[in-house]
């Protein structure tokens, strides 16, 4: 038996054989070429069957992943198009004479080398995906395809890494846990495993590929990052047993179906659900939610290829509000800019995104956008129980022109006898530090905070969770954090106000009981979380002394 050790992404337990997972391994040859425009042709024949192949994925991964999840995939669709990268294609092939997948090649080596040498490191991400379309372009191109070996069993999963689109490619049927040899366990490749429930080590180091081959026979703990190859009876049965208590663990919580969120000394908190599109409803419901806390309305932004008509967004709103049957449905407002580019909107190419003019910064300079998204909501209130959101929220003058973009609306709508809703909540998430520490003077203007973890995680260290450099320096259970969180939620009490997390932290349930003694009224995870963080708040008594 040999036992190899990374870090585990996903806790459960796997026991199968091993697949390796082949990479394109194709050997790209300087090649002249006389018909450059023939070989341009090829690269668009190559980039259309790309084009259809991530869309494909994309809505596989919609269905197992979720909206969020999936649009690393339209991003990929949208850098297939970037006019800088195709430009470099053709300019290539034209000037050198030259093969396609030379071109491709040589572009997709100095874009990645533009993005990693960027002091930014959401652009130092991007090198990773130029690669990723560049690779599956030259797929098209050459007919070498990545894949893993065939087989009507069930594996395990190895390879040096695995791009996103590559993870959902897999038919997670028969996929029983991944184990890569590098890899980030905030990369959206470890974050696509999490979401489809299956267990997965990243970070194993080199030696494990070179030691394994197809068929061996192996068990991986997720829980611990361990990976047991041939492994001998006793470790067999130590792992089984594990196994079955895993799976009896997610059984009983099956079973919490229908109770309430209580702790023992009886405090009440509201488990709700993150969801990015009215598609995933049906999650909601099914894992028992009390409603939505984060309903990430730029979904229908990303979807058009122009800007969604009031009544376009009206109807969507309309409908998740009437299916959640009177439950707290909380949408926040656009979220544009960053990681979520859509062309329309034409912004800029900034050194800084995550920094830049996103979120309340775009609906504050583009108010006719920001009034038709809120006219909508407006119109959607009389159907259900609406709270509005406002993500990126820095100072209290933002939050004031915020509240009267609101009051103008409604006084419109009034004016036209378009009826809404006379007592809709509004709020702000909390993921800047200087919302955290003005909240004092934020909460008396709002009904509820909402933090959002994930950005106050990066801004509050100043750190990428993305870069896989300085993961080790992103500790998302750092006290700055959690005092951020403490403060904000002190200063909303005493000011009449509720507060909840929808960041990735309220499905942590090693912080559940820490953030029910700060006084957190409500948590909003993702679907299938739901009674995972339920179990934990029942087992919570805050009548004893914090441990």
């Amino acid at each position: 038996m040999t036992v190899f050790s990374g870090k585990g992404v996903y806790g459960a337990i796997a026991i199968g054989k091993l697949s390796i997972f082949k990479k394109n391994d194709t050997t790209i040859k300087r090649m002249h070429v006389e018909d450059t425009e023939a070989e341009k042709a090829r690269v668009e024949a190559a980039k259309t069957a790309a084009c259809e192949q991530l869309q494909a994925i994309y809505e596989k991964a919609l269905k197992e992943v979720g909206e969020t999840n999936a649009q690393i995939f339209e991003i990929h669709m949208m850098m297939l198009e970037d006019e800088d990268y195709n430009e470099s294609i053709a300019n290539i092939i034209e000037t050198q004479k030259v093969n396609a997948e030379y071109a491709v090649a040589v572009t997709a080596d100095n874009f990645a080398e533009m993005f990693s040498s960027m002091d930014d490191a959401y652009m130092q991400a991007r090198a990773t995906d130029v690669k990723d379309i560049s690779n599956r372009i030259i797929a098209n191109l050459t007919g070498n395809i990545s894949g893993a070996a065939a087989s009507e069993e069930s594996m395990i999963i190895c390879a040096d890494d695995l791009a996103p689109s590559e993870t959902v490619s897999l038919d997670k049927d028969k996929v029983l846990a991944f184990v890569t040899a590098h890899g980030s366990s905030n990369s959206h490749t470890a974050i696509l495993a999490r979401n489809m429930n299956i267990p997965a080590v990243i970070g194993v180091g080199d030696a494990f590929l070179q030691a394994i081959q197809n068929g061996m026979e192996a068990i991986v703990d997720g829980f611990t990052g361990e990976i047991f190859v041939d492994p001998d009876e006793e470790t067999k049965a130590r792992l089984l047993e594990k196994q079955q208590k895993d799976l009896e663990q997610k059984r009983l919580l099956q079973e919490l179906k229908g109770k309430k969120n209580i702790t023992k000394d009886g405090t009440e908190i509201q488990i709700y659900a993150n969801i990015g599109g009215v598609d995933h409803i049906g999650a909601v419901l099914m894992n028992d939610a009390g409603g939505i806390g984060l309903f990430r309305s730029e979904f229908l932004y990303l979807e058009n290829s122009d800007y969604p008509t009031e009544e376009q967004q009206f109807l969507a709103y309309k409908r998740v509000l009437e299916s959640m049957a009177g439950k707290k449905v909380i949408i926040r407002t656009l979220d544009i800019g960053a990681d979520k580019q859509v062309d329309y909107f034409n912004l800029k190419k900034e050194d800084n995104p995550a920094m830049g003019y996103r979120a309340i910064r775009i609906c504050l300079t583009r108010p006719d956008i920001f009034k038709t998204q809120l006219r909508a909501l407006y119109r959607a209130s009389v159907y259900g129980n609406l709270g509005i959101m406002f993500p990126m929220i820095t100072s209290v003058s933002e939050v004031q022109k915020v509240l009267e973009i609101c009051k103008t609306v409604r006084e419109e709508l009034q004016a036209e006898q378009i009826p809404y809703a006379e007592k809709i909540e509004l709020g702000i998430m909390i993921e800047t530090p200087a919302a955290a520490i003005i909240s004092d003077q934020l909460a008396p203007l709002v009904d509820f905070f909402s933090v959002g973890t994930n950005d106050l995680t990066q801004y509050t260290l100043a750190c990428d969770r993305q870069n896989p450099d300085i993961e080790s320096f992103c500790d998302t259970h750092h006290e700055a954090i959690l005092r951020l969180i403490a403060w904000s939620a002190k200063n909303a009490h005493e000011h009449g106000a509720w507060i909840g997390i929808c960041g990735e932290l309220a499905a942590d349930t090693s912080l559940t009981e820490r953030f029910l003694r700060m006084g957190i009224d409500e948590l909003s995870v993702s679907p299938t979380f739901v009674l995972k963080v339920r179990d934990a708040v029942r087992k919570v008594d805050l009548r004893t002394k914090e441990n």
